[in-house]
């Protein structure tokens, strides 16, 4: 062979490579089967013990035997309760950690971990305190659970030294407000926590262990796969890992609902799962189909009163340690009652086409769009903004919903397509260009699966850039990040909306455009009749047709009410309402004292000290037995049942990607969904291929 013909052949090689390396990046190179992987604490979306390996840090999951969910729901009020049974069939001990989803805003106010005929109540803890507790308890050979909150709407539980050949029951309770909108009640239960984008630079973690969601001071070194960032500085606690392709499973879980509405209904749904109802006098006993089901979607049953029935503003509550604590519901008036003059108005729509968009998502969102394009009349003005790895703007700058510019724009929608990164924040700022100045009523429509780890940056910009824009939230798919959707919209002034199947959009998206064409009632306020009531949230959001606002509120004078007034159509109005106290037991105090929790975590992202905050959330939690970012559950047994000392060992358990998400469009793409790393991973590279190429190339030449 001459040296020519051996550059030439280095050549072809070195280019078979990169076309090679370039099938890889981009998830067409068929990859080596694997066994089950071991995986790291926050790698798991649905409900799942991890069990601990002898290399620090590292997990296996071990198997769920069954997932029971019983909730009941009296009125506007819920109360659920998780039960996942798991067994320990290895000649071993073992230490495990269970991450799993809740409701956003859910006051989670007890655990028990049952073990044979053991029955460990927990109790509330400052953070680092619960913590101590747990790591001593392991350290005897006592039976010990901890359970802490990652996000709102995440949460670990801790269990140490499980048997030899036992079964572990972990139960876990929690109270929450139900939603109304559009004439209908909405209860979601989570049952999947989807891959989480996680943009920033890396730093090194510090042994501030003190809470996520925004709470941390420095990073916070986790058991996930991504590494802490400048900008999602718990990357490491939030991130997950799911099934590879190819690889089944089906965690069966069981659900019912003990319906008590109070009043006749005109219908009864689920919208997600098929489910038996069985119907009495004043109840109605709801139950999954199919008991075998995938923890892969969020369960939601849907239920609309009688014609007559509907809510009406009230102030309800209940007597507990001396104080009153209640519930106001505002409902808005009716809109058709009041002529008023259609206001042109700009509407900016944002659209996520990042990788977790793939397949059924952005088949809903182009259908929302498009459905919301046919809504826009010739005087309003309208722009598109997509995003992924990168933003594009469909215009410079918005333009009027003329004829032709609306067909521009549904031609440029319908081609659009998903895969790569969620970079929120450039097309955040995009939309909020120009927010400062003008007349017209200024929307923004944001669509996304939410799947972002930098929430707290998020909503940053939001408070700060809102201007006299509003922001309303349109959540895709089969498991959306409910913690970015409410807060984004609170902080957005505006409101959001779940569209969860294509079948869904008309409905959906009719009732978003009835909110953004008529506003019901703005400048709210509410006068009390008590000087010493405390209620939450403080600043209260405009209210739009169909849908109340629920505000919880501490009194001291069991007599008397409140006054709702606003402005409606451009005059004022108001209503008022009469407390009327209850001897049921409906946990409100824990619904208050959640509602403050959250009040209080704001505040840090608006320059609050910190410490400050972190000592009144503490005395709150406590005070009403409730996780929060800076308190945790702790149970502990007091006898040992192991030998001190003693190691514990593993077994494995595979999680679900959710439904309607493609794994190689997550993270089999670059850049990918789940984390910008692997891109820089690809150019860095490819940069030395080339390099290589290059080389060989002169070296050829040279000969």
């Amino acid at each position: 062979m001459t040296q020519g013909s051996g550059a030439g052949a280095r050549t072809r090689w070195l280019l078979r490579f990169l076309i090679l390396f370039w099938l890889a990046a981009h998830g067409k190179a068929k990859a080596l089967p694997a066994l089950s992987p071991p995986v790291k604490r926050d790698q798991v979306r649905s409900g799942s013990l991890l069990v601990k390996t002898d290399k620090t840090g590292v997990f296996l999951p071990s198997p769920a035997l069954e997932t029971d969910v019983a909730i009941r729901v009296t009125g506007m009020v819920a109360r659920t309760r998780v039960r996942q049974r798991f067994a320990n069939a290895a000649g071993d001990c073992v230490e495990g950690v269970y991450v799993f989803p809740l409701p956003d805003g859910s006051a989670v106010d007890h655990m028990r971990l049952r073990i044979g005929d053991r029955v460990i109540d927990g109790e509330v803890r400052e953070r680092e305190e619960a913590k101590k507790v747990y790591e001593h308890a392991k350290s005897e050979g006592k039976k010990t659970s901890l359970l802490e909150q990652e996000r709102p709407n995440i949460f670990t539980a801790s269990v140490a030294s499980i048997g030899a050949n036992e079964e572990v029951e972990i139960e876990i309770e929690y109270q929450e407000t139900l939603r109304f909108d559009a004439g209908k009640f909405h209860l979601r239960f989570p049952m999947v926590v989807g891959p989480r984008y996680t943009p920033g630079g890396t730093v090194l973690a510090s042994a501030d262990t003190g809470g996520g969601s925004g709470a941390l001071a420095a990073a916070s070194q986790g058991m996930g796969w991504a590494s802490n960032s400048d900008r999602v500085p718990d990357a490491s606690r939030i991130t997950t890992a799911v099934l590879r392709p190819g690889e089944t499973r089906v965690n069966p879980i069981r659900l019912r609902v003990e319906l008590l509405p109070g009043v006749k209904l005109r219908k009864l749904e689920s919208v997600t799962h098929a489910v038996r109802v069985d119907a009495a006098e004043a109840s109605y006993a709801v139950a999954l189909a199919d008991q075998t089901l995938a923890a892969d979607r969020d369960f939601e049953l849907q239920w609309e009163p009688d014609l007559g029935s509907r809510p009406r503003p009230a102030l309800f509550g209940e007597t507990r340690d001396g104080q009153i604590y209640a519930l106001l519901v505002v409902m808005p008036p009716d809109a058709s009652s009041v002529p008023a003059a259609r206001l042109s108005r700009e509407t900016i729509f944002i659209i996520d086409t990042s990788g977790s968009m793939h397949g059924t998502s952005i088949d809903q969102a182009r259908s929302a769009l498009l459905f919301a394009l046919e809504r826009l009349a010739p005087e309003d003005r309208f722009n598109v903004i997509e995003f992924n790895s990168i933003m594009r703007r469909l215009y410079t700058e918005s333009r009027r919903a003329l004829p032709h510019a609306v067909a521009e724009a549904k031609a440029w929608v319908g081609k659009l397509q998903a895969g790569g990164g969620t970079e929120m924040l450039p097309a955040l700022a995009a939309a909020f260009e120009g927010a400062e100045s003008g007349s017209e009523v200024r929307q923004i429509v944001f669509m996304t699966d939410g799947g972002v780890g930098n929430e707290e940056e998020l909503f940053g910009y939001i408070r700060k850039h809102l201007g006299r824009s509003r922001l309303f939230t349109v959540g895709i798919g089969s498991a959306p990040n409910s913690h970015f959707m409410t807060k984004a919209a609170e902080f957005g002034r505006g409101t959001f909306t779940y569209v969860g199947s294509v079948s869904e959009v008309q409905e959906k998206m009719g009732g978003l455009f009835r909110k953004l064409e008529n506003p019901v009632l703005t400048d709210l306020r509410i006068d009390w009749d008590d000087a010493t009531v405390e209620a939450w949230p403080a600043r209260i959001p405009d209210l739009y047709a169909g849908e109340p606002i629920v505000i919880a509120a501490r009194l001291s004078n069991p007599r008397g009410g409140a006054t709702v007034a606003g402005q409606r159509g451009g005059e004022s109005w108001s209503e008022r309402v009469t407390l009327a106290l209850s001897t049921d037991e409906r946990g409100t105090d824990r619904l208050w004292a959640r509602r403050k929790i959250g009040s209080l975590m704001d505040r840090i992202g608006e320059g609050a000290d910190r410490e400050k905050v972190k000592r009144d959330v503490i005395e709150v939690a406590v005070a009403h037995h409730l996780v929060s970012d800076f308190t945790s559950l702790v149970a502990v047994d007091l006898t040992p049942t192991l030998a001190r000392g003693t190691v514990c060992v593993a077994k494995a358990v595979p999680v679900h990607l959710p439904a309607g998400w493609d794994y190689g469009h997550v993270f089999g793409e670059i850049p990918q969904t789940a984390t910008p790393g692997p891109l820089s991973l690809l150019i860095g590279a490819a940069c030395a291929a080339v390099a290589i190429v290059l080389r060989a190339l002169s070296s050829g030449a040279r000969s």
